[in-house]
């Protein structure tokens, strides 16, 4: 199956529409830096996600309001860091 602009494709390809999951990784696009989400929820009408950069238990957790996008949900400011985290 193949739709507007090749998003959608079967067969262990991407379906376009990405979701976000706790044990996720997510890297900052600004400084490279990897993420891992440690909680998702929602507050009103949007939905708020819960980083905490690897390796590093000890620094501050970052809150980041997730956007909608064309591909599903996303994180201003940064990109998954792997291909397979796109469901």
């Amino acid at each position: 199956m193949t739709g507007c602009g090749g998003v959608h494709r079967v067969n262990n390809q991407h379906m376009g529409a990405r979701k976000i999951q706790i044990g996720q990784l997510w890297k900052k696009k600004e400084t490279g830096d990897t993420f891992l989400v440690t909680r998702v929820y929602n507050e009103a009408l949007s939905t708020f996600v819960v980083l905490r950069k690897s390796g590093s238990e000890g620094e501050d957790l970052v809150r980041v309001k997730a956007e909608r996008t064309p591909e599903g949900q996303g994180l201003p400011g940064f990109v998954p860091a792997v291909e397979d985290d796109l469901v």
